[in-house]
């Protein structure tokens, strides 16, 4: 339970994000239009958490590695779990999109 917990924020194993984007991996911005036009990390997909179980055909490939991001970590994490619910196999919470752009370095 208490490893399910820090798999689900981030807290698991470590994981190179840098390594993953440069894989190909899609980076994920789940925070709303207007944060999101605010600042993102250059090519991430923005599609908001309260609307993506709605636009998962926007992300065809389940098996292609995705790496979700919002303000904090709390909506990637919600975002990594939807996903998870829905098939997709690769799924890691980046946290915050500056943090996580900071990673990607």
């Amino acid at each position: 339970m208490i490893q399910a917990l820090k798999n689900l924020f981030g807290l698991g194993p470590k994981v190179d994000y840098a390594e993953l984007a440069k894989k190909g991996a899609i980076i994920l911005d789940v925070r709303s239009k207007g944060e999101y036009s605010g600042g993102h990390i250059k090519g991430s997909i923005n599609i908001s958490v309260d609307t993506l179980n709605s636009n998962l055909g926007k992300l065809k490939d389940k098996k292609k590695t995705i790496i979700t991001c919002c303000a904090s970590g709390m909506r990637s994490a919600s975002a990594k779990s939807i996903l998870k619910s829905n098939g997709y196999t690769e799924v890691h919470n980046g946290g915050s999109w500056s943090s996580l752009q900071n990673k990607l370095k």
